[in-house]
């Protein structure tokens, strides 16, 4: 690739070589084969790119790997996530209840249809959506529950299940940061009236971008195809324009990538889990940090990406000063969320810093490290030690959880 830029049209600045940071610790490096690379090279070879054969393919094999009657690729798990809603008719003057917390932040789906987001607090230790305080948001507008599988930990999804049944709302499962993760025997994306997928990086089946709904709900699929885009057979349909459709298909080409990445699943989550052995390994020498948590009732964990939570001594800035000293050694490491309710839109609309403890105890010492399978137990053993002597250097000491 870095051959590829160097020949461009664009010359190197004053004689200095053009160059991608290789001998960078990535953050994300997808896993990609030969395989991948054969489907794009047959999908490029048909006369169809948008919506043929190679998406129907993937559709059928990534709801079927998740005992799901239906898939519907689209180009992103927000856009997804939105084309969910509005085919469940949620739109202005609604109401949905979601965490602040998460990396993919698909609750601005809800902002996009019109309706208005409740934000509820989480489990301090799995960094999902807390069902009890979820139950108290819950009010005359709320329409719909949407719960995120974070980070790959799965949600508490029975008590979920518990409570949108006894308040006749409909469950929507965000698993656009997890895939592969089991919860009471079932895999992610199997829970609720739906489930969204997003396959943009880190995720572990990386096309790029796209994202996947599943459900088993025969109209519910109907409309989202509605919606997703419009089909040729639509262009002199004069019902149309009653339910204006988007531009949000996915491609041939990232169908392609997801094909192969199914198909190759179990092999990619199997380098990943020992990476992450690799970094438990390495994590009894950092004074303090304890084990990822993984709930009773999860049977699996599948991480998106590897996140150290830095004690109480470490401040936010503190944290940004490691991230800072991991990249002087070559090392992309970010904090894991800035939460919605603090950013700019939802503040302006009353939300403020303080309102969710357990939130911002744990986003502002939330640190993201490398994580795919292509890192090798000496890229582990470097990155801990750069992160642990960081962890000296800013005065913070040893970490406390």
């Amino acid at each position: 690739m870095n051959a590829v830029l160097q020949d461009a049209d664009t010359p190197a600045d004053d004689g200095e070589d053009f160059d991608l940071p290789d001998d960078w610790l990535l953050l994300s490096d997808p896993d990609i084969s030969a395989v991948e690379q054969q489907l794009v090279q047959a999908a490029l070879e048909e006369p169809q790119l948008s919506c043929g054969r190679m998406v129907q393919h993937f559709e059928q094999r990534f709801a079927a790997h998740h005992g799901r009657k239906h898939g519907v690729a689209v180009a992103s798990g927000t856009l997804g996530t939105w084309l969910l809603l509005r085919a469940m008719g949620i739109g202005p003057g609604d109401e949905v209840i979601a965490s602040p917390y998460g990396w993919h932040q698909v609750a601005h789906a809800i902002t996009l249809t019109g309706a208005r987001v409740v934000f509820a607090d989480i489990n301090y230790w799995s960094g999902c959506l807390d069902p009890v305080r979820a139950a108290t948001q819950i009010g005359p507008a709320t329409k719909a529950l949407l719960v995120g599988n974070v980070n790959g930990h799965p949600a508490a999804w029975g008590e979920f299940e518990a409570l949108a049944a006894e308040r006749g709302l409909p469950l929507i499962e965000d698993s656009t940061e997890a895939i592969g993760s089991r919860y009471r025997g079932r895999l992610v994306g199997s829970f609720g009236r739906a489930s969204v997928f997003d396959f943009s990086q880190p995720s572990a089946l990386c096309c790029g971008e796209g994202g996947m709904v599943l459900t088993d709900d025969d109209d519910l699929a109907a409309e989202l195809r509605y919606l997703r885009a419009r089909s040729l057979k639509d262009r002199r349909s004069v019902s149309v324009g009653s339910r204006v459709p988007m531009q949000a298909a996915m491609s041939e080409l990232t169908a392609a990538l997801g094909a192969g990445q199914i198909a190759r699943l179990g092999e990619i989550l199997a380098r990943r889990r020992q990476v992450a052995d690799y970094y438990l390994e390495q994590m009894q020498t950092f004074e303090g940090i304890k084990p990822p948590y993984v709930a009773p009732d999860v049977d699996e964990v599948h991480w998106m990406v590897y996140t150290v939570h830095l004690g109480k001594r470490f401040t936010a800035s503190a944290c940004d000063e490691i991230i800072e000293d991991m990249a002087d050694e070559s090392i992309e490491a970010v904090m894991y969320c800035q939460p919605l309710h603090q950013q700019f839109h939802y503040r302006q609309q009353g939300w403020q810093r303080g309102q969710f403890p357990l939130v911002e105890r744990i986003a502002d010492r939330a640190v993201a490290l490398p994580f795919h399978g292509h890192l090798q137990p000496d890229h582990v053993r470097f990155i801990v030690k750069t992160m642990k002597d960081s962890s000296l250097n800013v005065g913070a000491g040893a970490a406390i959880y």
